[in-house]
């Protein structure tokens, strides 16, 4: 077996860096410190593709035998901490505060030591998760356009996307750079409607002009459309106009038509108008559209339908969902049973309940906007619902009804499942519907059984 012993060869080149020989024949000026560091020639070609390139110029300054380089855009800590790497392989990150791990990330890079600048990276991205959540438009605008920088830079992108409001709310929006905000805006991981992304493009295309462009088009001369013409320019195909509704559409979008492509605006209105996919040229999917559902019996094509039934508002989301559905319990898997329902539905907050009727294609369900538990009590709200839909794959056709308040929306019961009042609820594996005030009546039979049924924990991201 081969003996090696890296180590001892690498303390070696550390006492040959730190001590003060004659045998130096480079001396190199960093920063605008006055102060030489020594260095040896056939370590830095050995260990450096950027020395080694250096050295192979002719109009290297040379004095008394000793190259001299000068190195002014790194500091004197910061290039001793990366000569001492290029002797030895060592480095301490843990002495530098984050700020400081970044210049020297950029001073490495400047080097092109990528063995050292992935390290960084790693050590940031493992290590510094905090900083990187706080300070991701930052890093970002001091790194975006290097691709030496890929790891760091998807890291800070994504952090911005799990919180985008922090970005949008804050000043440092408007004053992005165009290439920075093409990196996020093209993303499809950005959980924002879309809708949201083009008011936010508006706002920033209107920002690079101070107060001398109208926020109103209506208002605008030629001047004033060519300028912002130009400026949208670049950011019109990152939009899905496709999943912007049609109401808003044609108030927040078709005002700018000017500015964008007309052959554009007119497919997207006569696809709002029709909802013909033929129209559509655009097959991207909504952004975050993939909920990662875990069901047997939906598929991630309800979920914008179950979406706007929570949301139970005028201005619906359309194609973006801002929840998470989280499988708590199946009947199938972790047993039709009272207890098991309760063992793993109760405490867990909001909840959807998904029914697949026994031998047919019909589903049924309810949301509770409360947890489940065994209190044995009942909970008025005006926020649950139960539903029924004939037709599975078509919920565009279901009935719904959301509760009136009624004391007895919602049961909480240790011999039952799930309890919508008695217009909806579980008691020993059969459904049974009973027509009281707190839902009206949307065709539930009285009774029946299930192929199976899901409950779903419903997060607000």
């Amino acid at each position: 077996m081969p003996f090696e012993c890296p180590q001892d060869v690498a303390n070696d080149y550390e006492r040959i860096l730190n001590s003060n020989e004659e045998e130096y024949d480079v001396f190199i000026y960093a920063g605008n410190d006055n102060r030489k560091i020594y260095a040896h020639s056939f370590v830095l070609r050995t260990r450096s593709q950027h020395f080694r390139t250096a050295f192979s110029m002719k109009s290297l300054d040379k004095k008394d035998g000793k190259f001299i380089f000068n190195i002014p855009n790194i500091s004197y800590h910061f290039f001793y901490m990366i000569l001492r790497f290029i002797y030895c392989g060592k480095i301490d990150l843990d002495q530098l505060g984050e700020p400081d791990i970044l210049k020297l990330l950029i001073a490495v890079d400047e080097i092109n030591i990528k063995i050292l600048t992935n390290y960084i990276q790693e050590y940031l991205i493992k290590n510094k998760d905090g900083y990187l959540q706080q300070n991701s438009t930052e890093i970002l605008e001091m790194i975006y356009q290097n691709n030496s920088f890929t790891n760091l830079r998807n890291i800070c992108i994504k952090k911005i996307c799990d919180v985008p409001e922090r970005l949008l709310n804050s000043n440092k929006f408007i004053s992005l750079e165009a290439p920075l905000l093409e990196l996020l805006f093209q993303r499809d991981d950005l959980p924002l409607d879309e809708i949201v992304i083009w008011d936010n493009l508006i706002r920033w295309c209107l920002a690079q002009h101070n107060s001398n462009v109208s926020k109103v088009p209506s208002q605008w001369g030629n001047n004033e459309t060519t300028i912002m013409g130009r400026t949208i320019h670049r950011f019109i195909p990152l939009i899905r106009f496709c999943h912007i509704s049609p109401k808003d559409f044609a108030a927040k979008v078709f005002p700018f038509k000017e500015i964008i492509p007309s052959n554009l605006v007119n497919n997207m209105v006569q696809f709002h108008m029709t909802q013909d996919q033929k129209l559509n040229n655009d097959t991207r999917s909504p952004r975050q559209s993939s909920c990662n559902i875990d069901s047997v019996i939906i598929s991630q094509n309800h979920m914008v339908v179950f979406t706007n039934w929570i949301y139970r508002k005028d201005d619906k989301y359309y194609g973006y969902i801002p929840y998470k559905f989280n499988l708590l319990y199946r009947a199938s898997r972790d047993g039709n049973t009272t207890e098991a329902f309760h063992a793993k539905c109760d405490s867990k907050g909001a909840t959807l309940v998904v029914i697949k009727m026994k031998n047919s294609n019909q589903i049924a369900g309810g949301y509770n906007p409360f947890s489940w538990d065994t209190t044995s009590y009942w909970r008025p709200t005006n926020d649950s619902f139960i539903f029924l839909s004939t037709d599975r794959n078509n919920l565009q056709s279901a009935k719904i009804c959301y509760g009136h308040g009624d004391a007895k929306s919602i049961g909480c019961f240790s011999d039952k499942g799930p309890t919508f009042g008695w217009n909806l609820n579980v008691y020993k594996g059969t459904w049974y519907c009973d027509r009281t005030k707190a839902y009206d009546n949307i065709g539930l039979p009285k009774w029946f059984y299930d192929d199976d049924y899901e409950v779903f924990q419903v997060i607000k991201k």
